[in-house]
């Protein structure tokens, strides 16, 4: 059976099923006044055209994670996710109706259910060869992280149990990871932060970053929230309460989530600013999203959980001392947020993790471990994303020198390289992508605005270039009656000559 579900989730056929699901009108790609759509929660475009030649039957290799078929990969799968919840409208509009049929039919929901452990697989798979080895004594082999809580049962689950219990080894050392991992997020909160820091337009780029925050902070939120739903009391007496506590802290502080996005003139309506999300901000909330609803997986989604409330309390003042400095004003939401030491996670694995040793041993411990690692090497991705973006996006002018001076250089060298040549028309507009290579954006004729942000737009007209590194988020309209624009692919050692 297991080599069947695979077989279905691999080549042609399970690539057809994700194109099927993209092909939803909602997802049809974005026109000139699209930038956001703080209107409508559901139109959430794709660019489902690329998939004629991108690949979702193979997973992702780890040095693919930010590439396109990941970028729009996670934007699929978070609409997968979020067509089980919840969205209305700020005000009723015609648009927001005919989108939510679309996006909350029965033909969607037949074709996400489809689609969705492709999707994952293609996604996710590259995380179980990031986990760092085991501290101290390694785990029994055979043991299934991803099926823990349907694997060790009767006497083997006892001696299981035995081996792992509160004073054990393993626990022991899984105690003492989990404060090294906090010592350093507490001294290192992230590169982002000290890019931001040292950004021009400080505003700008605190905007960026909290658009990112609003990409995965909700959807974390949610994802934890349906993971305290179910029967669960006997086997783990305090893990609901734990689970839904957090979900009743954010819906508490929704004022202060309110108030914080329009610091920076952000509304705080689901997928207002869907195209300017990061791969990895949406990978951040899917993760937690594709545990919550594998209960096999709980234990797995206790340790993204334990992460989570870690990587809050890590990055609170940072976050706070970045809005004070970006936008002028200190936010209370950051104020309220649970502080974490190792007593709150040893309190936390207790509470959460030993009564699933008592039933099901190291495979338990195991999968915990893998949830937050997981959910720890997600937030390191998003971390360096995150900077590389700001850092360019701050950086637009030495980008556009750079395109100069690399066209320069390979007229000089009579160089030629792979490029693609695009003539579209008036207000033809590219929904928010990246490229999987290094371009030069190189206009010959006609007017342009480019983006990479809400905040303006960048016009490029006759002759002008510029130079957009690989996996950098941006967009494009068409302002004059037509425009006549070349891409030439930059090899990676040119790039790094320039």
């Amino acid at each position: 059976m297991a080599r069947r579900v695979e077989a279905a989730q691999d080549g042609p056929g399970a690539h057809a099923l994700v194109r099927s699901f993209a092909s939803n009108p909602a997802f049809r790609p974005a026109e000139w006044e699209e930038l956001t759509t703080e209107g409508d929660p559901y139109r959430r475009p794709v660019r489902p055209a690329d998939l004629a030649w991108l690949n979702y039957g193979r997973p992702l290799r780890p040095e693919g994670v930010l590439k396109l078929s990941g970028l729009l990969g996670h934007r699929m799968l978070r609409n997968i996710y979020d067509a089980d919840l919840l969205y209305l409208p700020p005000s009723r509009n015609g648009a927001a109706d005919r989108d939510a049929a679309d996006f909350y039919g029965e033909a969607n929901r037949l074709r996400a259910a489809l689609a969705q452990p492709i999707l994952e697989r293609h996604l996710f798979s590259f995380l179980a060869d990031q986990r760092p080895a085991p501290p101290g004594d390694p785990v029994e082999p055979g043991a299934d992280s991803a099926a823990a809580p349907a694997g060790a049962t009767g006497a083997a689950g006892a001696a299981g149990a035995v081996g792992a219990g509160a004073g054990g080894p393993l626990l022991g050392g899984l105690r003492r990871e989990l404060h090294g991992h906090w010592e350093e997020r507490r001294d290192r909160p992230g590169d982002a932060f000290a890019v931001l820091r040292g950004t021009r337009d400080r505003r700008e780029a605190t905007t960026f970053a909290l658009l990112q925050l609003s990409a995965y902070l909700p959807a974390a939120r949610a994802a934890i929230a349906r993971a305290s739903l179910g029967e669960y009391d006997l086997a783990q007496p305090a893990a609901r309460a734990r689970l839904l506590g957090d979900y009743q802290r954010w819906v508490a502080s929704s004022a202060d989530w309110t108030a914080l996005l329009a610091a920076a003139q952000l509304t705080s309506g689901a997928g207002a600013y869907w195209q300017l999300y990061l791969n990895t901000s949406l990978a951040r909330g899917n993760h937690l999203h594709q545990l919550s609803r594998s209960p096999r997986r709980h234990a797995e989604l206790l340790g993204a959980f334990v992460h989570q409330r870690l990587d809050d309390a890590a990055v609170a003042v940072a976050w706070a001392d970045a809005v004070e400095d970006g936008l002028g004003e200190r936010p209370a939401l950051f104020a309220s947020v649970p502080a974490v030491t190792p007593a709150v996670l040893d309190d936390l694995l207790d509470t959460l993790l030993a009564p699933l040793l008592a039933l099901y041993g190291d495979a338990a411990l195991t999968a915990f471990r893998d949830g937050f690692a997981d959910a720890a090497h997600l937030a390191c991705l998003w971390d360096r994303d995150l900077a590389t973006q700001l850092a360019w996006a701050d950086s637009i002018d030495e980008y556009k020198a750079k395109a100069e001076a690399i066209d320069a250089y390979l007229k000089a060298e009579r160089i030629a390289v792979d490029l693609d040549t695009f003539v579209e028309s008036c207000d033809e507009t590219s929904t928010t992508h990246v490229h999987d290579e290094h371009r030069l954006v190189m206009i010959e004729s006609g007017d342009m605005h480019f983006w990479n942000n809400v905040t303006h737009k960048i016009a490029l007209s006759d002759g002008d270039k510029i130079l957009i590194p690989k996996s950098r988020l941006h967009g494009s309209t068409v302002l004059s009656g037509s425009c006549t624009y070349h891409q030439p692919i930059i090899p990676d050692d040119m790039y790094l000559r320039f």
